[in-house]
């Protein structure tokens, strides 16, 4: 695994944040390519659909050749091998996350054993965040500029006083 390997990212990025963008680049460093997969997951409920979270990290990464950005829905290891990727990138940012995504690891493992997950420890200035904890600031007026891509915080805004009734 290296330069020249395809890697895919996926995740539900409702909203993406700068930890995730730190990922992002990094992987992108050490692989050829990314693709973040944008995860249209049943089980949650999100703020945003899949076709405007994509839009959002699009936004993000434009400047960063070799990133591709592409919604999914479905077994991550399927969308892995439609898109030539052998390997998952899951970002870690503390022991709860671990337990996690290695019981997710060792089942896309057991469903294709061809596809490797490597786990990336975010930076740790950017370990406390998550898309929960930027919606719910957001949703109480709180800034959320500098961790989401200033789009992103734009965005979290318009949203949140459209559904307060307010102007945006």
């Amino acid at each position: 695994m290296a330069r020249g390997q395809t890697a895919l990212y996926p995740g539900t990025f409702d909203p993406v944040h700068n930890g995730h963008l730190d990922i992002i680049v990094r992987a992108r460093q050490i692989f050829g390519r990314v693709i973040v997969g944008v995860l249209t997951n049943i089980e949650k409920k999100t703020l945003f659909p899949a076709d405007a979270r994509a839009a959002m990290i699009r936004a993000a990464v434009a400047r960063h050749p070799g990133i591709d950005v592409r919604p999914f829905d479905g077994l991550t290891v399927d969308f892995a091998r439609r898109v030539g990727a052998r390997v998952i990138v899951r970002g870690l940012r503390a022991m709860m996350d671990f337990e996690y995504e290695l019981k997710m690891a060792a089942m896309n493992k057991r469903l294709s054993p061809r596809i490797e997950t490597v786990f990336m420890m975010t930076s740790p200035e950017l370990a406390y965040l998550s898309s929960t904890l930027i919606r719910e600031v957001a949703a109480f007026g709180g800034s959320v500029a500098g961790l989401v891509p200033a789009g992103v915080a734009r965005r979290l805004r318009r949203t949140h006083l459209d559904t307060r009734g307010e102007d945006a």
